[in-house]
Formats: C-alpha cells, sequence, structure tokens
C-alpha cells in the first residue's frame, strides 16, 4: 500500500488516516501514467495522488493534507475549483476533453492539455464526502495536431508555388503560435555560397536583422554561421558566456535574445539551403519538444527553399528562351531584309538601318574598296545623332578604330574612357564584316547613354557576320547566286524523318536532264509540341530565280512554323515574303502547306491549299478524295485568303501530294495524265492495304508508262500513310 506524499516534504506533512480507499488508490492509480487526485471534504484537500500527478503540477508542489487551492493556487483563475464545487455539491460527475491549463509558478509556467473526469466520492452511508479526479494530458497529441494542422497549410502554400517570403514568415508565424516564449528567423545561403542572407524573422527587430543580413559562414560566427558551417545543429543556451557569439553578444543584448539554437537547412542532398534559428530571451536549453519543431519545420523550409529555386529557375529559363527567340526572330528579320537587297551598298545601308536603335543610337559602316576605307552607311536615332556622327573629331577617331579592327580582323570595344568619350559616347564595339576569310569591313555601333552590353556584342557580331555573307553575294550577284542556287536546286531532304504513327515516302525527279534548275519541292520537318510541318510547292519559272525564290519559301516557312503555332499564319508568312519585293513581280507560288500531331488512334492534319494540285486523299478501304478548299497562288496579292482544312487519317489512310509535272505529264498523243487517272493509280491494287511507298512507286509507274521516261518539267510527290 502507498500513499503519495509531497516528494520534498514529506516530513511536515500532515498525517491522513489510511484506509482501505486510499489502498485500492495506490494499487490502480501508484505509477500508472493517468493522472490521478482524491480530494476530500468541501474545501477538497489533497488526500491521495499518484506520482504523474506531481509531475504534471510540479514535483515541490501538492503536499498531502492541503486544500488543493493552497498547493496549486492557479488552478482557482482557471475554473478548475468552480467544477470541483459543483461536483462535490451536486453529485454529478463532469468530463471534459482537450482542456487547457497553464500550470506552475510565475517565471516556471507551462502550457498543457488534458482530458478530465470528476467524480463524486461517496462514503459507506452514500454521502458525497470528497472528488475524485482523473486525467490524461494530451499536450503532445494537441500540438501534433497544432503541428501537422501548419504544416498542412505551409506544403500547401508551397504546391501552390506561393512566394518564398509568404511561406517562411507563415512559418515563423505558426512556430511562435506553438511556442509563443520562442522568436524564429530564418537565412538563406547567398548564391556565392560563403554568406547568410535575411529570410525571416517577423519578431527580431529590424536593426538586428539588418546586422545579420551577410553573415558569414564559418567557425565561431554566432549558433547560424556556425551551423551552416559545420552542417549541423548547434545549441548555444546562454549567448553571454558561450564563445560563438562573442562578436555579436552585444548586438544580441539589444536585442534582448539570450539563446540561440540553430539548425542547418539542407536539401535531399545535403547541400546547404540556410539556416533555422530559434532564439530565446532567457537562457535555455531546448526540450525534446523544441528539437521535434526544428526538425519539422526545417524540412518544410528545405521544400519551399528547394520549390522557390526550381520555379525561379524555371522563370529564369522561360525569360531566357524568350530573348532567344525575340533574338532569332530579330536576325531572321534583319537576315531576311539585308538578303533581299541585291545590291552591295543598299545590302549595308539596310545593316546600319536595322541596327538602330534595335543594338545602338548610332551606327557606321566602313568598306574597303580598291585600297581605300570608305564609310559607306550611318544611321542615328535621332537628329542629334546625325550630327554627331558627321562631327569631324568623331569620325577621326571612329577612323582609328576601323583601321585596327581592318587589320587585325578582331572585335574591338571600348567603354567609359575611350577617345570617344569625350563626345557624349559611354561606350562602342566595332565589328569586322569577314567573309571567305578576307575582313572587307566593319560595323561600328556606338552607345551615348548606357554602355553596349554583352549581349548586345554578341548580337552585334552574328548580324554582322550574315550581313557579311548577304553582302559579299550582293557584290557578285549574278555569279554567285547562279552556283549557290544551281548547287541548291537539286537538293532535297537526304532523307525523311521518322514520324511517330506515320510512315513517309517521296519522289522527285528533274526535268530533262537535270541541269536546268526548276522550281518543284518538298519538305518535311519537326515543330515544337510534338508537331510535324509538310509541304509541298512549285515556283513559276526556271533556273537561279526560281530556286532563289524555293530557297526563300523553304527557309521561311521553317522560320516561321517555329514561331507561329498555326499554319495558315505560316503560308501568310510565306505569301508575305513574296509579296514584300524580295523577288520579281511575275514570281508566284503554288503550296500544300500542313502541320500533322499523333494521337492515340489517328494522325491528326490541318492543310492550306494555295492554288496547288488539289491534295488527295487515299483510304484504308480503297476510295479516294480529293481535297478542293479554295486557295489562290502565292506572291501574287498581299492577303489571298486560305480556307484550312482538318483531316482525320485511320490507320491505312494516306495523304498524296504532287505537283503539278505529274498531273500535266503528256503522252505521245499530247494528253494529260490528269487527275482521274492519279486517283486511279492509287487504287489499282485493291488486295491489301499499300504502304507509302508502294503508292509511290505505283503513282511513279502509272505517269511512266504513261508519259515515257522523258519529263518537260519537274515531278515532286510526297505521300503521308498513317499507321
Amino acid at each position: 500500500m502507498s500513499i503519495y506524499f509531497d516528494p520534498h516534504s514529506s516530513a511536515t506533512a500532515r498525517s491522513v488516516p489510511v484506509d482501505r480507499r486510499s489502498e485500492e488508490y495506490a494499487d490502480l492509480f501508484g505509477q500508472a501514467p493517468v493522472i490521478f487526485a482524491a480530494l476530500s471534504g468541501p474545501r477538497h484537500l489533497l488526500e491521495a495522488a499518484n506520482s504523474a500527478f506531481f509531475q504534471a503540477v510540479g514535483s515541490d508542489r501538492g503536499r498531502v493534507g492541503d486544500p488543493v487551492a493552497e498547493a496549486i493556487p492557479e488552478l482557482v483563475q482557471q475554473g478548475v475549483l468552480d467544477r470541483l464545487d459543483e461536483v462535490y455539491r451536486t453529485g454529478v460527475a463532469y468530463r471534459s476533453r482537450d482542456g487547457r491549463l497553464v500550470l506552475g509558478e510565475p517565471g516556471r509556467q507551462r502550457e498543457g492539455f488534458f482530458d478530465f473526469t470528476y467524480e463524486p466520492r461517496r462514503d459507506g452511508a452514500g454521502r458525497i464526502d470528497g472528488v475524485v479526479v482523473i486525467a490524461v494530458e494530451t499536450t503532445a497529441y494537441h500540438d501534433a495536431h497544432l503541428l501537422a494542422s501548419q504544416q498542412r497549410v505551409l506544403l500547401e502554400q508551397i504546391a501552390r508555388d506561393a512566394p518564398l517570403t509568404e511561406i517562411l514568415d507563415g512559418m515563423a508565424t505558426a512556430i511562435e503560435e506553438l511556442s509563443p516564449d520562442m522568436i524564429v528567423s530564418v537565412l538563406l545561403i547567398d548564391p556565392d555560397g560563403q554568406r547568410l542572407r535575411h529570410g525571416t524573422a517577423p519578431s527580431l527587430p529590424d536593426f538586428y536583422n539588418e546586422a545579420i543580413d551577410g553573415t558569414p559562414i564559418g567557425e565561431g560566427v554566432g549558433s547560424c554561421g556556425t551551423a551552416a558551417f559545420r552542417h549541423e545543429p548547434v545549441i548555444v543556451t546562454d549567448i553571454a558566456t558561450d564563445p560563438l557569439w562573442k562578436d555579436y553578444r552585444d548586438l544580441a543584448l539589444r536585442a534582448g535574445v539570450a539563446a540561440c539554437w540553430s539548425t542547418p537547412i539542407q536539401d535531399a542532398d545535403g547541400r546547404l539551403l540556410g539556416t533555422f534559428a530559434m532564439y530565446h530571451r532567457t537562457p535555455k536549453a531546448p526540450a525534446d519538444r523544441d528539437v521535434t519543431l526544428s526538425v519539422a519545420f526545417a524540412r518544410i523550409a528545405a521544400l519551399a527553399i528547394e520549390r522557390h529555386r526550381a520555379v525561379e529557375a524555371r522563370r529564369i529559363a522561360q525569360e531566357r528562351e524568350t530573348a532567344v527567340r525575340e533574338d532569332l526572330a530579330f536576325l531572321l528579320e534583319a537576315s531576311t531584309a539585308i538578303t533581299g537587297e541585291t545590291h552591295f551598298a543598299e545590302s549595308l545601308q539596310c545593316l546600319a538601318r536595322l541596327t538602330v536603335p534595335a543594338l545602338a543610337p548610332l551606327c557606321a559602316v566602313h568598306v574597303v574598296e580598291r585600297g581605300r576605307t570608305r564609310r559607306i552607311a550611318v544611321a542615328a536615332s535621332t537628329r542629334e545623332g546625325e550630327q554627331l556622327l558627321s562631327s569631324p573629331a568623331l569620325c577621326n577617331d571612329v577612323d582609328a578604330a576601323v583601321a585596327r579592327v581592318l587589320a587585325s580582323g578582331a572585335i574591338e570595344t571600348a567603354h567609359t574612357g575611350s577617345p570617344c568619350a569625350q563626345f557624349g559616347v559611354t561606350g562602342y564595339v566595332c565589328v569586322p564584316l569577314t567573309t571567305r576569310g578576307r575582313t572587307f569591313g566593319t560595323l561600328t555601333l556606338l552607345a551615348t547613354s548606357l554602355t553596349l552590353d554583352s549581349h548586345t556584342i554578341a548580337l552585334a557580331q552574328e548580324l554582322a557576320c550574315r550581313a557579311a555573307s548577304s553582302a559579299d553575294n550582293a557584290h557578285q550577284f549574278t555569279d554567285r547566286v547562279r552556283l549557290a542556287h544551281d548547287l541548291q536546286a537539286g537538293l532535297l531532304p537526304p532523307e525523311l524523318p521518322r514520324i511517330p504513327g506515320a510512315t513517309l515516302a517521296a519522289s522527285y525527279r528533274p526535268a530533262g536532264e537535270g541541269l536546268d534548275v526548276g522550281g518543284d519541292f518538298y519538305d518535311v520537318f519537326p515543330l515544337p509540341g510534338d508537331r510535324w510541318a509538310f509541304m509541298i510547292g512549285d515556283v513559276s519559272g526556271r533556273g537561279a530565280l526560281a530556286a532563289t525564290t524555293t530557297g526563300m519559301v523553304r527557309h521561311t516557312a521553317r522560320a516561321a512554323a517555329r514561331l507561329l503555332n498555326n499554319p495558315a499564319a505560316v503560308v501568310a508568312a510565306i505569301n508575305d515574303a513574296l509579296t514584300a519585293g524580295t523577288v520579281e513581280e511575275d514570281q508566284f507560288v503554288s503550296l500544300v502547306y500542313g502541320e500533322l500531331r499523333h494521337s492515340a488512334s489517328h494522325l491528326a492534319l490541318n492543310v492550306i491549299r494555295a492554288g496547288h494540285v488539289p491534295p488527295l486523299v487515299r483510304r484504308a478501304d480503297g476510295t479516294v478524295e480529293e481535297l478542293t478548299q479554295p486557295g489562290l497562288l502565292l506572291g501574287i496579292r498581299p492577303d489571298p485568303g486560305f480556307c484550312p482544312c482538318d483531316i482525320d487519317l485511320r490507320p491505312g489512310d494516306s495523304l498524296v501530294l504532287v505537283t503539278d509535272g505529274i498531273t500535266e505529264a503528256r503522252s505521245a498523243e499530247g494528253e494529260f495524265f490528269g487527275e482521274d487517272r492519279l486517283a486511279a493509280a492509287l487504287v489499282a491494287d485493291r488486295t491489301a492495304t499499300p504502304t507509302a511507298a508502294t503508292l509511290i512507286e505505283s503513282l511513279t509507274a502509272a505517269v511512266t508508262t504513261f508519259a515515257g521516261d522523258a519529263a518537260l518539267d519537274d515531278r515532286a510527290s510526297l505521300v503521308v500513310t498513317a499507321t
């Protein structure tokens, strides 16, 4: 039998009769984790209690025989005595779940949560002579529930890509609500990996946060700098005496903090992301609950920081991608414009115009002709800039730079402090115009406000490289264009690409002996988003001019298709290029352009026809459909109008594209092969579903049988078969 007394003053405790009821209490609750106390009489004298009771209220409090109101006075203000009085008076038991109590003397208080049962106790005659209190402490469960709730909120914020500051501020606030005597701070590692930067600390004074922003990572640099250096938690229970804080002790004193426990925040691979610190205003060592909070929220902080970095990396990548796309569009537009100038001087004047103000406010282009250097083109964004470019003194400085670049063939850059600075020029770049290993001129850009950054210089170099080639071509237009395009005329894709869900086959046969350049062409190339572009066309006329137009159509289609997610817009871009005056007025093009996407069940095609031979769809069952949507030839007027056509190709279905060299092939009697014979050739073999290759073979054989081997015009065909 045991009756539990105050362990620190049992000698002075008043004696209490030991009866069988006390023996039963001791047997039932002596060592149980459940809190038990037996109170007697209307004053609720502490008659008996187990060790769990004394642990909960404080082992040096609650002497047996004392009224509970005197032994544990903080219970009075929290309504516990009122409940005991009511149970004693009415004989009705009282139960409460998750009740909050603040226990302990001032300065040593702690918050706890309990499930209570107050049962009336009766003597042998049935009279109420006391109250039995049975309780279970639920503080750990309550804290875990709140912790899980706060963690869920923070994880939801991370999942929706909330700003990092919002997540960290919310985390600090949540912890400080869970532990009101705690102050939270998060520091983030600087990109250079040498310092810690302010992340959040809503309860620390601003002067303190500003002072520790940029704290070096190293041994002996407070709790956080040391934890980051060691990659392990650092516990400082008393800042006033700990040597780690020797350089920050006065700062901590001003901020009113006396203890700091810091935990490194690390990613899954152990890389340092920052530190998570808990401050206290009095010297203190961490309890188990504090360690749990530190570990849990350090992990959440790591997730938030990693997600923030991933989002930032994605944003930067998208910005870079956008910038690259804009650069490519600028270079494409500029290159097209310069290439369209067929005279040497005009092409370089076009170069100067395009760089202002896109790259710089002032531009000058110099060339070497007959051993002498002359300025062939200038451009300025303002009238004042034009006057500045004509200043003899500035011209002398620019000419000197041009002479050095022509001699070395290397780019020259200068910023503030260059000889041109006296004229208000903040920097310049002089880029050589070089082709075939020969520097024949320079492109000079001058800035008058901001300096020329590396990005601008790189664009200037790329544009100069393209312009040099175009200008050199213009200088030798007749011979070089004929040679280049005669060589290019017979070039077609060396092999067709592999497209998921489809097979491709094509045929190209030049007219005559293949020495005279024609304008028939086809192409298939990939696009973003698992799409593919295909086209077949015919340029009017023959020779170098037809080849030039063919190359322009191909390159424009390939460039525009990657920027425009719309077949009609791509064809419009080709038409714009044709009508912009870059080719002779009588040049026009017939074209079928389309884009396809593979799905699980079929190929989805979107096709534009512009004055070309109507496409045919050969279904797996042998039927043939002709696509006759209207569309004018390209190059005739600025806005010919197009009617897109959507086609679904199921397995075994084929799209057949040909040029008029096939439909207008003539027999010995002068009769056209025609579209009817073309359709008949596609369904000649009904015994099996033909492949793209067998359809090409059937078509070629039918035309050859009808018109013979000699061809008066180029013959091109392209077949796409769904698999």
